[in-house]
């Protein structure tokens, strides 16, 4: 059994799934040549909904009837699109019906091809074949009810290596397993037993110093399951799961890596370089209008705290002259400073000062979306005061993000401020940076600045 544990937490469910539903929708594009095209881009956009319905990551209870309703859904979206393509191509609806027939044999095929990965997958957990370490953090009655419920029923894929939990808990029943230690050796405990999996049931801490531990645990870990405090009653969630009768929801580690940021990187450098050409003609009116107004010395440069806490030179339109270094570094507000003069205060009113670093951007110091930079002095002072605060450097520091469009510019709370650019990290994706960029737009028109 040894040689076979060591490589059972190394197979996901869709390595098997995805190839098999490739080969299902690609089998009968061979055999329609009328319509080789079509049914291709079929299979391939129903392959990205599947996707991005979350139909390839791993479930505990498994069952083709409950998959099912989505599957055919999505797919019935894709050949909509097709179909609604070739219907404003072509005039002629002569071959439409043989069209319809290859999508229906695709969807037969999907379905099959599901069923039999389901079947394959329940086989290889009943046997032990599959399986994924997984701790239990918590010892109390839920805790307890999970180890023998997955004990009991191998067919969910987990294996219980042992629990982290507080070791003085009066409540505790958790009998057999293997006590790992508390909750402060949590992300050890994970790393020493190779575990891939929590499940979070009922922990002697409280809320707000276990979410920072989870915070740590989920930038290794693979899977986090969480079961709500309220598990006896139906939980409203898209695809709910369950162990036994014990209701589960995964939280999503933030996706801080991979190919979708570097696709975020990709988009940072593209629009950047191209906003620097596009709007050169901006960037030298207001840098006329700065020195007519200031002086030489157009660009101010500053010292901020960008990812992993890393200090980068971020570069602005001047908008007033600081009187020494010292008061540039620690002075949090001028919006209301003497020294502002009409061409800085319609540069920060509009954002317009913010220009120049589109070029810290394409250098790679920041990005277009992400939480606003700030300077040493402060960060410092505010991850003293807010736990949260240090938390924003997971990630570059943006030129717009979701704190400011949400209204969060100035002298606004930095608890606030803390809580929404973490918001942010936890639930990035490349459609939530659109939608900042759009209200971004919106703020800069209507002079929604500083």
């Amino acid at each position: 059994m040894a040689p076979a544990a060591a490589k059972i937490g190394y197979l996901r469910a869709w390595m098997l799934v995805l190839p098999v539903d490739v080969v299902a929708l690609l089998t009968p594009v061979p055999f329609n040549f009328t319509h080789v095209r079509g049914l291709t881009v079929m299979a391939l956009l129903a392959i990205l909904l599947l996707a991005s319905g979350g139909l390839y990551r791993s479930r505990l209870h498994l069952s083709i009837l409950d998959e099912a309703p989505v599957i055919v859904g999505r797919f019935l979206i894709a050949a909509a699109v097709v179909a609604f393509i070739a219907a404003l191509r072509h005039e002629s609806f002569t071959n439409f019906d043989s069209l319809l027939r290859a999508a229906a044999i695709m969807l037969a095929l999907l379905l099959v091809g599901r069923s039999l990965t389901m079947w394959t997958i329940m086989i290889g957990r009943r046997r032990r074949i599959v399986g994924h370490a997984t701790i239990l953090v918590g010892s109390g009655p839920v805790a307890a009810d999970l180890a023998q419920v997955l004990a009991r029923y191998p067919q969910y894929g987990l294996r219980v290596v042992g629990f982290v939990d507080n070791p003085h808990r009066s409540d505790r029943v958790v009998e057999g397993l293997a006590h790992l230690g508390d909750l402060n050796h949590l992300s050890a405990a994970m790393a020493n037993t190779k575990a891939d999996v929590l499940i979070v049931a009922d922990p002697d801490i409280t809320e707000t110093r276990f979410a920072g531990l989870l915070r740590e645990a989920m930038t290794t870990t693979y899977d986090v399951l969480v079961v709500p405090r309220m598990h006896e009653f139906q939980t409203q969630t898209g695809r709910p799961d369950h162990i036994g009768a014990i209701p589960v929801m995964r939280i999503r580690p933030p996706q801080l890596s991979g190919w979708r940021w570097a696709l975020k990187r990709s988009i940072d450098v593209l629009v950047s370089a191209l906003a620097l050409i596009v709007l050169s003609p901006v960037l030298a009116v207001c840098a006329l209008a700065v020195r007519i107004e200031g002086g030489p010395g157009v660009l101010f440069r500053q010292h901020r705290v960008g990812r992993h806490g890393k200090l980068f030179e971020v570069l602005k339109f001047r908008s007033m002259r600081p009187a020494n270094e010292t008061e540039s570094q620690t002075t949090w507000s001028v919006a209301n400073d003497s020294r502002v003069g009409p061409v800085g205060r319609f540069l920060r009113r509009t954002s317009l000062d913010e220009l120049p670093q589109l070029w810290n951007i394409l250098r790679g110091d920041m990005t277009l979306v992400g939480p606003r930079p700030e300077r040493p002095h402060f960060v410092e002072l505010f991850s003293a005061e807010h736990t949260l605060y240090a938390w924003r450097h997971r990630v570059p520091a943006g030129l717009t993000g979701l704190a400011q469009v949400s209204g969060l510019r100035g002298d606004t709370p930095i608890a606030d401020r803390a809580r929404f650019d973490n918001y942010y990290i936890e639930n990035w994706s490349l459609w939530l940076d659109f939608k900042i960029v759009i209200r971004t737009i919106r703020e800069v028109l209507v002079g929604g600045g500083r």
